[in-house]
């Protein structure tokens, strides 16, 4: 039988997150997600608002936000701050970008690396190490 999802043990929340019960408390402990009260003799349950929070947790980290920028953006989270919310994507998607350009760059670079790789295989020493080692 199913389990309501507003009585959720760490382990089914877990589960129902997609997560591990670690990565919950590890987000506990970074302040990322309230840890319920233990009632005496009991243990601590989670629902609907804690799944949908570890979800737009993950969300943020799949689009390259640190779990500090989450935190930044978890703390804007009343529908008043939609101008800062989006400054802080701005940011991101400026980070992103010179990301990109960094790696097209590295991949310029070695395009050529291995290209000079093969076209002198009459020299002892190999192009790509002694760039390298430049």
């Amino acid at each position: 039988m199913e389990q309501a999802i507003d009585t959720l043990s760490i382990g089914a929340f877990a589960e129902t997150a997609g997560v591990n019960v670690e990565t919950i408390r590890f987000y506990q402990r970074k302040g990322l997600l309230p840890e319920p009260e233990k009632p005496y003799g009991s243990i601590r349950r989670y629902g609907k608002a804690d799944v949908a929070r570890v979800r737009f947790v993950k969300s943020a980290q799949r689009l390259g936000f640190s779990l500090d920028e989450v935190a930044g953006l978890l703390a804007l989270d009343d529908g008043a701050h939609c101008s800062q919310a989006r400054q802080l994507a701005e940011q991101k998607l400026a980070d992103v970008r010179a990301k990109l350009a960094d790696l097209h760059r590295i991949e310029s670079v070695l395009v050529t690396l291995v290209d000079d790789c093969c076209a002198s295989r009459a020299r002892v020493s190999c192009p790509l190490i002694a760039a390298l080692q430049a």
